[in-house]
């Protein structure tokens, strides 16, 4: 059977950033309903190790912690719901949209928070090592190979971002680009090319993530000359793959601004979408940080700002009420 949910504020996405918006939510007694999505808890559920979240003087696990967060939603007042959105429609308040099972939820505010995934090269050895020397983020993980050779694969910003944000933790960094120039900003280029401890192979991609004996995750990288075929092996402790990301928004295409690389917008300093009442936060909206507690603190600006809206919507229906 089907059937229809309504709240004062609907939440797409379960990660940090929708966890923190239904905390707050609940907690300024707006009831809100979390409506978890393909991947319940977000990109921390298949994270090991979190060493950068406050609060934590030791090393712990994402799964945990997101199951905490749930938890501490929960508890204040929000409710959970598994389901995966398939049809939206923004046009009129309440907001209305449509789980996969039929299921219709109703929202007088609706926040986004359905996040983005990191783009992977789909390398069977890259799926099997991943979280065991291979990963998407330099910056969650590159305190791990303190000492240690690494190597980040692509060409654009990302890439030369994180491969010199890797030297604060490693002195022997490798760029590695199926190219033979890049495509990052000029002035990126500039600084790591200065930069002594990293070397750049270009026209080279990478075959396989190769792993060491028992538990020692990665050990190499086999590598191809995309010009003459040439195999090479290249010693590393840590493969860092940063060839972009998906926003999950092909919902909203056409009923919210996205940016040139399909983000929404938001006003800046805020949560606030091109549609009033529609807020938006963590990675969906941010291609900059990309990282839980700023994804967190954007889930607590979005259930601010929704929640000064409906004041504001109400205080508006009150006067047209006492004017008529």
């Amino acid at each position: 059977m089907t059937a229809t949910h309504s709240t004062r504020m609907l939440i797409l996405g379960s990660g940090p950033a929708g966890l923190s918006a239904a905390i707050y939510g609940a907690r300024a007694g707006m009831a809100p309903i979390v409506v978890q999505g393909i991947q319940p808890g977000g990109q921390l559920t298949t994270t090991t190790d979190v060493e950068n979240y406050p609060g934590f003087r030791e090393v712990i696990q994402g799964p945990w912690l997101m199951e905490e967060m749930q938890a501490q939603a929960e508890h204040v007042g929000a409710q959970m719901m598994w389901d995966t959105i398939v049809e939206v429609d923004l046009s009129q308040r309440p907001f209305r949209l449509v789980g996969d099972g039929g299921h219709v939820y109703l929202g007088d505010t609706l926040v986004i928070a359905t996040g983005a995934q990191a783009k992977w090269l789909g390398l069977e050895s890259e799926e099997k090592l991943r979280g065991q020397g291979v990963s998407a983020c330099a910056t969650c993980d590159g305190f791990f190979f303190r000492g240690k050779k690494v190597a980040v694969i692509g060409g654009g910003n990302t890439a030369v971002e994180e491969a010199l944000y890797l030297t604060n933790h490693s002195h022997d960094v490798t760029l590695i680009h199926r190219r033979d120039s890049l495509r990052a900003e000029k002035i990126l280029q500039e600084r790591l090319f200065k930069h002594h401890g990293i070397k750049v192979l270009w026209n080279t991609e990478v075959e396989e993530f190769v792993g060491g004996e028992g538990n020692e995750g990665l050990v190499a990288l086999n590598l191809k000359d995309t010009r003459t075929g040439e195999s090479s092996r290249l010693d590393v402790h840590g493969g860092f793959v940063a060839i972009g990301h998906h926003p999950a928004t092909e919902l909203f295409q056409g009923h919210l601004e996205l940016d040139a690389d399909h983000y929404i917008q938001v006003d800046p300093g805020t949560t606030r979408t091109s549609v009033p009442g529609v807020f938006a936060c963590g990675d969906v909206m941010d291609k900059i940080y990309r990282q839980a507690i700023t994804a967190a603190g954007t889930g607590c600006m979005a259930a601010l700002d929704a929640e000064r809206y409906l004041a504001e919507a109400d205080f508006e229906a009150e006067e047209a009420v006492a004017a008529e």
